[in-house]
């Protein structure tokens, strides 16, 4: 099972609401990914925004600029907003990065859980299902084919048109990211795509039904099932002592829950949802070594996971948590739980 992190370059913001320069964040992060690659961490994806409170909304430019600094490192998007994005481009962007980094690159297409980029390049809201049908489909048709030749509903035609650059051996590695709906299972099973579940909320055994589902879908259409792959992404942060960093972490990460959830109607983030998420059964890896060796073994059993992605900068913690957590994500976590697997 692969172990890496995921990002959103989520800023950090000050006592008095004021969040911090991108540019600084942008650096940390860097610092942050080439840390990472020397823990021994198999990949990280960072996401695409386009809101005040994260500083990254093209991920390509954030890997092609940690490509100069890791060495061995999988380097994706988390997820790149397939439907407000144009496919040609985005081959060509990830495919770029691909030869720089000698195959490292992934390209983790999804529908993105935020709208802004739909009338920020103009899109139609309406279109959301569409959108990301006809554009994955297009974007699918790149990767396997040169020339193209391809008409659909929502950008004009292909006719006998090369894509340049090509991706290392001609085939750029891609996922599809789904949350909780059976449809986006149901296509990504179809196109036999390595998928990877958002999990950020309520009980992990709630999602046993999706994964079976991609796997009866994913043998349903012939798909060679020693290629299955299949991941989550939780959110997580780890330091020294739980109930430590769990105390310092609450404040920033329900700060964020608010942010989000302002613009959703949600109700005030409470500490109870904090804790029972950090619970046994709930969907937080926010602690100690040991409790996060327990809770990846057990998503393993639970799933089958070919690849477990610990999302680490909800709400903006400090560049310092950060390097911590990623010091213990490499050091003392991923090693037990590779020695788990391999003994069991």
């Amino acid at each position: 099972m692969e172990l890496g992190i995921g990002m959103f370059g989520d800023n950090h913001y000050d006592e008095d609401g004021k969040p911090q320069a991108p540019g600084q964040r942008l650096q940390e992060l860097i610092e942050e990914i080439k840390l990472m690659d020397e823990v021994g961490l198999d990949f990280f994806g960072i996401g695409e925004h386009h809101r005040p409170d994260y500083a990254v909304s093209a991920p390509e430019i954030i890997l092609a600029a940690a490509a100069t600094v890791t060495k061995k490192i999988k380097l994706g998007s988390a997820v790149s907003v397939l439907s407000s994005s144009d496919p040609v481009k985005l081959y060509q962007s990830f495919a770029t990065i691909d030869l720089l980094t000698n195959g490292r690159a992934e390209l983790v297409a999804g529908r993105g859980s935020f709208i802004e980029s739909f009338p920020l390049f103009g899109y139609n809201l309406q279109d959301y299902d569409e959108l990301f049908e006809e554009k994955l489909e297009l974007l699918l048709k790149i990767n396997n084919e040169n020339p193209i030749n391809w008409k659909g509903k929502f950008r004009p035609a292909l006719k006998d048109q090369e894509v340049w650059p090509r991706a290392m051996n001609d085939h750029l590695n891609m996922w599809v990211a789904v949350g909780g709906t059976p449809e986006s299972v149901l296509r990504a099973g179809r196109h036999g795509l390595p998928v990877i579940f958002a999990i950020i909320g309520g009980n992990p055994v709630q999602f046993k039904q999706l994964f079976d589902y991609y796997r009866k879908v994913y043998d349903h259409y012939g798909h060679d099932k020693e290629k299955l792959q299949v991941g989550v992404h939780m959110h997580a942060l780890f330091g020294d002592n739980s109930q430590q960093i769990a105390d310092e972490y609450y404040p920033i990460y329900s700060s964020q829950m608010d942010r989000v959830g302002g613009s959703r109607g949600w109700p005030p983030y409470q500490r109870r949802q904090y804790d029972v998420g950090r619970s046994d059964k709930g969907h937080l890896l926010i602690g100690d070594a040991s409790e996060a060796i327990d809770k990846i073994l057990q998503m393993q059993e639970l799933f089958g996971l070919t690849r477990f992605s610990a999302h680490m900068d909800v709400g903006g913690p400090s560049h310092k948590s950060l390097v911590k957590s990623i010091e213990i994500f490499g050091t003392k976590i991923a090693p037990k739980v590779r020695e788990a697997l391999k003994n069991g």
